[in-house]
Order: structure tokens, then C-alpha cells, then sequence
């Protein structure tokens, strides 16, 4: 059975639409738990557009179940995610001009300095996940770095123009996702899944968690936060 972790990043680019102070990204991650979710997600960017500081110290305070800390591998990030102590802190990749995120972190281009990252952060008690494309090799980089976790992106998968794409970006992760595992790593997916994409990863038991957000805020306009929540959940325990 696969757990299901909420990012509650699209509730706060709602309350940054109009600079007021809702909705509540934290109000939405406890209705989340309530619904069954058996994590949190935010990413707290640098240049702050949606989560900020205020989010992630009051969810570190509230949420019950994992506090997922997405994050650029940046000092001052760093620094503020060894002050407040996330359960798991997820690096990812990340640009300014990003809409949001394009694509899995570069592991091996700065082999040294993630290993030096992950250390600090396992120091600290918090365990580390990547966020990677389905690459053996940016696995075994994650690896070598000593990560707990590593995230699959399934961007390119969700984004598939054609029935062929979709079907070899989905072989892809299952055969990385199949690698990790063998590597000893747990593994996670997400970035565009939906209602509908998400229901082929019954394919793929060496998922324990997927990562979703953007399609429960959507799905949340038509028949509520919580219920969004509990539907996804549905779909992902039945895997």
C-alpha cells in the first residue's frame, strides 16, 4: 500500500495572488491530515513566491504525520532547514524564471558538494531525499551521496504528447524506480500526477510515496480540500 504526501505549495500561490492571508497553506496541510494524507510537502524558494518562512516554522509546529522540506541546496536555505528540523528535506533543482520545477537534480555535476550537504543534514537528524530524473545514473550519484530517498520526476511522463512517449517515459521510471530499489534506497514520485496518469503506477510497487499537489488544489475548487485529499488517497492505497 503507497502513502500519499500533500504539497501545499498551490494553496500559498492562491494567498500570494492577492498578497492577503488567505487561503492558509497550514488550515489546508491539517485538513490534508485529517483526509488521510501521510505527509506534507512545501518548498520554500529563494525568491519566496508562495511558502514562506511563517508556512514552514507554524507546519513544523502542527503536522502530525512528515514534514517534507523542498529546497534548493543553498546556504541560507540550508540554514534555515538545520533551524527548523523538517522530517525529510527533498533537494531539488531550481531557477528564478521557473514556473515551477523543470526537471531532476543534477547529482554528479557537484558530486562533492551534495555529499558535503547530505552530511550536514544527517548530522542534524532530518533525513534527505533527492529529486531526480529516471537516470541510473543520477541514482547511483544519489547514492554515493548518502540520501535515504530518492524522488522519481514524472514530469515528462505526465506531459507526454503521444501514447508511445507515454508509455516509454513510464518504462523509464519503472526501471529506475526498480534500480533504487535495488540500491537499497526508498522511492517516491511525483510532479504532475493526476487523478488519471497516477492509476498506471499499480505498475510499480517499488513506489512507497508520491508526491502530489497542484491536481488536489485544483480538484479541491470543484469538490472541496478535503475530499480532493481522500480521493487521491483512494487511488494510492489501492496500489
Amino acid at each position: 500500500m503507497a502513502r500519499l504526501a500533500v504539497n501545499v505549495d498551490h494553496v500559498a500561490t492562491v494567498r500570494e495572488a492577492r498578497r492577503i492571508n488567505e487561503p492558509d497553506p497550514v488550515i489546508a496541510a491539517g485538513i490534508a491530515e485529517i483526509a488521510g494524507a501521510d505527509g506534507i510537502i512545501c518548498h520554500l524558494r529563494e525568491d519566496r513566491r508562495h511558502v514562506k518562512e511563517r508556512d514552514l516554522w507554524l507546519l513544523r509546529k502542527i503536522v502530525k504525520t512528515k514534514l517534507n522540506m523542498e529546497m534548493a541546496a543553498v546556504e541560507e536555505i540550508i540554514r534555515i532547514a538545520l533551524d527548523v528540523k523538517p522530517d525529510v528535506v527533498t533537494f531539488v533543482p531550481e531557477r528564478r524564471e521557473e514556473i515551477t520545477t523543470e526537471g531532476g537534480l543534477n547529482v554528479l555535476a557537484k558530486l562533492d558538494y551534495y555529499k558535503e550537504v547530505v552530511k550536514r543534514m544527517k548530522d542534524a537528524g532530518i533525513k534527505v531525499s533527492f529529486f531526480v530524473d529516471p537516470d541510473p545514473e543520477q541514482i547511483k550519484a544519489a547514492k554515493e551521496c548518502g540520501v535515504d530517498i530518492v524522488e522519481i520526476h514524472t514530469g515528462h511522463y505526465a506531459e507526454a504528447k503521444t501514447e508511445e512517449e507515454a508509455d516509454e517515459r513510464f518504462l523509464q521510471i519503472k526501471r529506475s524506480a526498480e534500480f533504487a530499489s535495488s540500491l537499497g534506497l526508498k522511492v517516491s514520485a511525483g510532479h504532475g500526477l493526476n487523478y488519471v496518469n497516477i492509476k498506471r503506477f499499480r505498475e510499480i510497487p517499488h513506489i512507497e510515496e508520491y508526491s502530489i499537489g497542484h491536481s488536489i488544489v485544483a480538484r479541491a475548487i470543484y469538490v472541496g480540500f478535503e475530499m480532493a485529499v481522500r480521493e487521491m488517497v483512494e487511488l494510492v492505497r489501492d496500489f
